[in-house]
């Protein structure tokens, strides 16, 4: 990680639900102006001063850039979802579980939701990281 990655990541504080929405749709889109943003919500739309509003709120949490074009503004995700989805899953780690992976995987398999074949998926892919990490070892 660089320098500028891990102080954003320091920063960047949980998104609350409704900014999440803007920010997927702007990850799909990669790019865009408010009308466009609110085109991708399904019905009903939220109001057009609602989106503009977490829009920019996500600009002064630095998670959006705002790029002016005259008296067009397009915004564009300044941090991937991946990225999001990683300091999300840390944070949520940490505050459900103790910062324990271990305790995470514990709560899901013991839920009696999950079926013997999603279990078994699991599997397959903790045995895949399994065998990446003794390969770079």
């Amino acid at each position: 990680f660089s320098l500028i990655q891990s102080a954003m990541k320091r920063q960047i504080r949980e998104l609350t639900r409704a900014e999440e929405e803007v920010m997927q749709v702007l990850w799909s889109i990669e790019r865009g102006v408010v009308n466009q943003i609110l085109e991708k919500f399904p019905d009903p739309k939220p109001a057009y001063n609602t989106v503009s509003t977490i829009v920019r709120i996500l600009v002064k949490k630095g998670v959006v850039y705002n790029e002016v074009h005259g008296n067009t503004h397009k915004y564009i995700p300044k941090i991937s979802k991946e990225e999001y989805t990683k300091i999300y899953l840390n944070h949520f780690v940490g505050n459900y579980f103790n910062n324990s992976y271990k305790t995470l995987v514990s709560f899901f398999t013991d839920e009696e939701q999950l079926s013997v074949q999603e279990l078994e998926e699991m599997k397959f892919f903790i045995e895949q990281s399994i065998q990446k990490k003794k390969s770079h070892e």
